[in-house]
């Protein structure tokens, strides 16, 4: 796994015959067609879970698809409650020893109450910036109606007919200038005619900017409270002209083609007699940074979105977003393009689909485009799309899982400017971390907890005692997201990034945890965190008492072996900091072994408790295994196994996000059958008129349900089919990785080939495969780089040659 002293699994590698060739005329098995990632319906969207998501990272919008009457949502990535402001606890280091003594003393409810008193407020919340409502006239009823969304363009496309004449509308989103086009056309001269609007649930007003502009410009709440919290005033302005909040200026232009446009004082739009019409909307808000507070003025917000308009001249699809989209391409076997989306979740298990999940897959890298760009800000619970004053949850970063999940398929999937965003953010809230690692608990480095937001909140939550700990006082949110950092040196192999971004990260977390452990004061000689819970579920005393703070939880053990191991890696690659390397190995050397409890399952806590809840969403002691790589089939038969009787403990059911984890963690076993077993969880149509169903699976647009909506599940299904694939996590005795063909390949996807996918080592992969074997591989990467592929139980090491290229058929 990191580091040296890591057992890695013996692989014999007997000679294979390969050729070197160049990437054109890679095959696809049996010269099969790509099939159109298009998601598409025979009805507009009623619901929000049924709208189209289009986004440039930044500028979000959900597409409706409306006939008479259409509306676009829209959100900005900037755009939330509050500003920076103090939420350390400065009495918290005057519990902690309390906390920890209750809980050496097996005082674990007494722990309970003690360790309330270390948390801090809730952090700020992800807001909507409104609605565009375009109120269109013509006669007749519409008819041969259809609306989709091609993932590849990132356009969305409405067509109908009505009174003889058929009308077609695309919207689209660009970076660069940062708009919204809305493109409407008829075929019959002169048929346009509309009013488009802006509203907002914020406070604001919209009015006349121009001849045919008008400006929505809003003001944001200074504070709101999580929906889940029962409070008088949940959502407060500074209603003073130059008061505390967020500003944001919503811009809608609009030209035509025959007939006129004209903007009017109340904020309207008015097209008429027109042929077409092209509606462009920006967005921007007084954000100036994590560290600062918001602008208390319109000034920017509206010279940036009133020459964003200006220059939209004639738009088209983004490049950007194509170019990275068909960087990966599957075909996973039949697929039953000619049905409605929701109408293949529906009928997914009777019918042979397999290209539902491939969509599925794409969808997920749709998502992360459309959501994260270098520049903006990393994916949030719903990405960047959120239709609620007060979201669920907040819509904030959830860093006990949730943001975690939304990066697993940036690397492996061939997105890594997708990774940036979170990569900055981590960096970010490392500073402010450190600050808390300080006050909180009077030690170094950085720490961060259970939330944060876009000011990168550090401290624990809570409102100061209300939050369960199990939850509220997770100490090791920066710790898992170090994850993230590590994952983009081993799949780029950028050694400046590495010394100058990803060590100081990683080497700040190891501080902390370095003084977060503490000797076990009862004898085992093992070092040990406490306070520790295992994330957000809970466990009963030998009284029965609901208990949630023990010592060294599983899943603190994962987190911090990983942690230590790739901060030791990274320092001996870097050449630097020996002494301090010298510490981290004397640190894990004293950790506690991974244990397997009485049921023999992986156990979650120091000790065999009885869970509160044995079919809880949450796995996090199953870190090691997914996505951490400390427990494998091949290095730890043992444990590995534990792992699965975990799994069958905890049952398939579940929310969409934790569902997705467990394909992932069914791919790392290698059981492709179990795994698909999971997609087939997540593939159950939610949120719809045609189903009573209301549990964890999808909504008709594809969204993830928790329910409610949260994106994690999405990306989370998006890795874990390619896991299922390709994975490249281990390594061999002399430090070479392993690049492992179709480990987790479910029997019903005998045929079928992808391309494009990475490996770890800067590697990317494609192959081909028919009755369950790999016919043909090719690995791109740098020259001399050393790998060794696995393929139909064969093992061959290879190293890069000059050209890049390798390609091997069977013969």
């Amino acid at each position: 796994m990191y580091g040296a002293g890591m057992r890695r699994a013996a692989i014999a590698v007997p000679l294979l015959v390969f050729v070197l060739a160049s990437i054109v005329g890679f095959a696809r098995a049996g010269d099969t067609e790509p099939q159109p990632w298009r998601l598409w319906y025979e009805q507009p969207a009623t619901r929000w879970t049924e709208a189209l998501p289009l986004g440039n990272g930044r500028l979000g919008a959900m597409v409706f698809g409306g006939t008479r009457q259409e509306r676009i949502a829209l959100n900005d990535d900037t755009l939330w409650s509050g500003a920076p402001r103090r939420w350390n606890n400065a009495d918290a280091p005057h519990w902690l020893p309390l906390v920890r003594q209750a809980i050496f003393d097996g005082r674990y409810t007494d722990a309970d109450i003690l360790v309330r008193r270390m948390q801090g407020p809730y952090t700020q919340s992800y807001l909507p910036l409104g609605d565009l409502h375009v109120a269109f006239q013509f006669e007749g009823e519409p008819t041969d109606y259809r609306r989709e969304l091609d993932l590849e363009t990132g356009v969305t496309t409405t067509t109908f007919k009505a009174g003889g004449t058929t009308f077609t509308r695309r919207a689209f989103v660009l970076a660069d200038p940062p708009v919204l086009v809305v493109e409407c056309e008829a075929d019959r001269a002169g048929a346009l005619s509309a009013v488009a609007t802006l509203t907002s649930p914020l406070r604001g007003s919209s009015s006349r900017d121009g001849d045919r502009r008008v400006a929505l410009r809003l003001r944001a709440p200074i504070h709101v409270e999580p929906s889940y919290r029962d409070a008088p005033l949940p959502i407060l302005y500074d209603d003073r002209p130059d008061g505390a909040g967020m500003r944001a200026t919503a811009m809608l232009g609009a030209t035509a083609t025959g007939g006129s446009v004209e903007a009017t004082e109340a904020g309207e739009l008015r097209v008429a007699g027109a042929d077409k019409v092209v509606f462009v909307l920006s967005a921007w808000t007084s954000f100036v940074g994590y560290d600062r507070e918001p602008e208390r003025t319109f000034d920017r917000c509206d010279a940036v979105t009133r020459a964003a308009v200006d220059a939209a001249a004639a738009p088209t699809p983004d490049p950007w977003h194509r170019e990275r989209f068909n960087r990966v391409s599957i075909h996973l076997g039949p697929s039953r393009d000619d049905l409605p989306t929701d109408e293949r979740i529906l009928r997914w298990r009777d019918n042979v689909d397999p290209g539902l999940v491939a969509l599925v897959f794409q969808f997920g890298r749709y998502l992360l485009l459309a959501s994260s760009r270098p520049g903006d800000q990393p994916a949030n619970l719903q990405g960047i799309w959120n239709q609620e004053l007060r979201a669920p949850w907040s819509s904030n970063y959830t860093t006990n899982i949730n943001s975690q999940m939304n990066y697993w398929p940036a690397e492996t999937t061939n997105l890594a400017e997708c990774h940036r965003p979170m990569i900055d953010f981590v960096k970010e809230l490392a500073v402010n971390g450190r600050e808390t690692a300080k006050v909180n608990y009077g030690a170094r480095g950085w720490v961060a907890h259970h939330n944060s937001d876009l000011w990168r909140h550090s401290a624990p939550v809570g409102n100061y005692g209300e939050g369960a700990p199990t939850w509220a006082n997770f100490a090791f949110g920066g710790v898992w997201h170090c994850m993230d950092l590590w994952e983009r040196w081993r799949f780029g192999l950028d050694r400046a990034y590495l010394a100058n971004e990803a060590y100081p990260v990683l080497r700040g977390a190891s501080e902390f945890a370095l003084d977060w452990l503490v000797e076990d004061p009862r004898g085992s000689g093992h070092l040990v965190t406490a306070p520790s819970v295992s994330t957000e579920n809970a466990f009963r005393d030998a009284e029965g008492r609901v208990c949630h703070v023990s010592a060294m939880s599983t899943q603190d053990l994962a987190l911090l072996r990983f942690l230590f191991g790739a901060t030791i890696e990274a320092s001996a690659e870097l050449g630097i900091d020996a002494e301090f390397r010298a510490q981290l190995e004397a640190a894990r050397a004293k950790l506690p072994p991974y244990r397997i409890g009485a049921r023999g399952e992986l156990a979650e806590w120091e000790k065999d408790f009885a869970e509160l809840e044995p079919t809880h969403r949450h796995l996090s002691h199953l870190i090691g295994a997914y996505p951490g790589e400390d427990i494998t089939p091949d290095g730890s038969p043992d444990l590995a196994k534990a792992v699965e009787r975990t799994l069958e403990l905890r049952g398939d059911d579940s929310t969409g996000w934790s569902m997705a984890w467990k394909v992932n963690l069914w791919a790392r076993l290698k059981r492709g059958d179990r795994a698909l077993d999971l997609v087939g969880f997540l593939l159950r149509l939610t949120g719809s008129d045609k189903t009573d169903f209301r549990g964890g699976g999808i909504y008709p647009n594809l969204f993830d349900a928790h329910p409610p909506f949260q994106i994690d599940g999405n990306f989370g299904v998006t890795a874990g089919v390619a896991e299922m694939l390709v994975q490249s996590h281990r390594r061999d005795e002399s430090g070479r990785v392993v690049v492992e063909l179709l480990p987790a390949l479910p029997p019903s996807w005998p045929t079928g080939w992808v391309s494009g996918l990475k490996a770890r080592g800067n590697v990317e992969v494609s192959l081909v495969w028919e009755g369950g074997k790999v016919t043909s591989y090719r690995l791109v990467g740098p020259a001399a780089t050393r790998v060794v592929v696995i393929a139909n139980g064969l093992a061959t090491p290879i190293e890069m040659p000059a050209s890049g290229n390798v390609e091997w058929r069977r013969e």
